[in-house]
This record gives structure tokens, sequence and C-alpha cells, in this order.
């Protein structure tokens, strides 16, 4: 079961296909000969804003503008990706963008979210604790509040699963990354508004396990921590309408480590020269785990962001890593 409908996701496309074209999807022939499998990924790393974050935004000012003609503010709170998508969609729109993020967050990612014109504010320990600030912030500034979960932002990123079904070949798995869940509902909900039967996967970090979770419990369940090198991924309360889409619609949610994840994000950049950030290099990890039941078949990653620190991508790529290939 999805959140979007396909005449919302095709309304949501044409607002997105404003601002940009779309991504490309490519068959990378060293990944194939890595993992054995007919392997598309979705290159969400090649929007204007380095990841999938900026269909969501998009598509929230544009309905927002519409509804609130005379607003003139939102705030947000972000790890980064959601961030830089308000700004650069407020700014679109000729809107100030106030974005909350926690302490020690990304570098560049802060540079690149006040390049769209956004305030920045440092504010707590994690994002569960910037994002009930920035909710305070919104009721005492009389900002517009944009949440990293709305169905607005689901129909947004669900334009670019419409883009990956529809010019690749028909893939038996998809494997999504879950924030907070946009992501994956935006996946659901175009592989049921196309009526395909691909089975779709939902990957979680171990030191974040809120979704994986709360699906196997059939509800939300949350933690009291959320540590891992991918920022995207880093929920400790996930959201109850994407647990329900989640749970009714995903063939599962699994789990890979840190590790797994920096491995993945070294073949990206050994197999097809793209940087991947932890949370767009997570669905590749999650299907080498899965690849001994995949040989022969099809199957789909979203590389959802590209946006990594240099000193942090630095450390990943000087990491030992025995099961590369040879160069």
């Amino acid at each position: 079961m999805g959140i979007a409908n396909r005449d919302q996701i095709e309304a949501a496309s044409e607002v997105v296909h404003a601002v940009f074209p779309g991504t490309p999807q490519y068959c990378w022939p060293l990944l194939a000969e890595r993992t054995g499998v007919e392997l598309w990924v979705k290159h969400e790393n090649h929007t204007p804003i380095g990841a999938f974050k900026i269909r969501g935004g998009a598509v929230f000012m544009a309905d927002h503008i519409a509804a609130h003609p005379t607003s003139t503010g939102v705030i947000a709170a972000t790890r980064g990706n959601h961030g830089q998508g308000v700004a650069f969609g407020a700014s679109r729109y000729g809107l100030s963008s106030t974005i909350v993020v926690p302490e020690g967050n990304s570098v560049e990612k802060n540079a690149a979210m006040r390049a769209f014109g956004a305030e920045l504010v440092v504010h707590g320990h994690d994002f569960q604790e910037a994002y009930e600030y920035a909710q305070t912030r919104a009721k005492e500034d009389g900002l517009v509040f944009t949440p990293s979960f709305h169905e607005l932002l689901v129909r947004g990123v669900a334009t670019y699963a419409v883009e990956f079904f529809q010019n690749a070949p028909e893939m038996e798995r998809v494997y999504v990354p879950i924030g907070l869940g946009s992501g994956i509902c935006g996946v659901l909900s175009a592989r049921d508004a196309l009526g395909l039967k691909t089975k779709v996967y939902g990957v979680v970090a171990e030191g974040a396990q809120a979704y994986g979770l709360s699906y196997k419990a059939g509800e939300p369940v949350s933690t009291n921590a959320a540590i891992t090198i991918a920022d995207g991924m880093a929920c400790r309360t996930p959201v109850a309408q994407a647990v329900e889409a989640i749970n009714a619609g995903a063939e599962d949610v699994v789990t890979v480590t840190d590790a797994q994840i920096k491995h993945a994000m070294r073949i990206y950049f050994t197999h097809t020269h793209n940087v991947a950030e932890g949370s767009g290099a997570a669905p590749l990890a999650a299907l080498l785990n899965d690849r001994a039941a995949l040989q022969g078949k099809r199957a789909g990653v979203i590389l959802t962001g590209g946006n990594i620190d240099i000193d942090v991508f630095r450390d990943v790529i000087a990491e030992p890593d025995p099961d590369a290939a040879p160069h």
C-alpha cells in the first residue's frame, strides 16, 4: 500500500521536471560482474542538490505557495539533504528558510544549505532534538514547519521511482534506504500506481534500527540513539504513517553495518566513479548481502545522494578492503 496515487505522482512530476529533467539509471558492467546481478542504479546523486530530497522540497513549496500566498518563510530540521531541498525550494518561490541542524552536523552540507539561502541554526545532540526545536521555533516565529515526512514529500520523491520503473527493465527487487520513510513510501506508491510486482526492500543501519524494529513489531518503535555513518538514516523516532505503509507494502526491512556501508561506498567509487554518501550506499550494501539469492536476476538500488564531507570520504576510501576487485 502506497501513500500517493498515480494522479498525484503525475502532478508532482510536472512540478519536479520544471526544476530539472530527472536523473539517469544505469546498469554498470563492473557492478554486474561484481554482484552476478543485472544491477540498475538510480542516480539521485545527480540532482541539482546531489540528493533526492530536492523533489519533495519542490512539490511541498509549490503546494504551500498555492495554499498560502501570503506566507513568507519556512523552517525545517535536517541532517542535510532535506534541508537543502527545503532551502532550494524556498528560494525558488521567494520564501525565507530557517534550517535547524544538530551539533556536529556535516560541514559541507551546512555550507550547501547556506549557499541556497538558508539561515542555519545549530541545536541539539541529534536529529530528533533539532526536529523538536524546529517545531517550537515555527510556533514562536510564525514560520511554516516543513517536516521530513509528509504526503507532499512522498509525492515528490515518488517521481524518481516512476522514472526508475519506466526506464529500467522490470526488476525483481529494489532496495531503498530508510531515514524517516519518504523515499521508500515513494517507491511503494510508484510501484503500486504502475501495477508492478517488484519487491521493495527497506534498508536500515545497524546503529539506527527504529524502522527495522517497527517492521518486526508491526507498529512504531523508537530507540534511544541513532548512530551511523549514514546520517540520512539516523532516525530514532519513526513516523506512524510511514510505518503503516512500509509494513503493508515492503517485502522486508534489512539491516546493514557501517562497515558494509563503507565497503559499498568504495565499490561505487572504484566501479562507477560515483561518490555515494552513507545513505546512498546502504542499498548496495544490502544487495551485496543478498546477492546469492539474486544470481542472474535483475534488481535495482537507489543511490539517494552523494553529499559527504571530503574528510569522511577520504577516511572511507583509505580503509583496507580485502574484498575489493583488482584494478
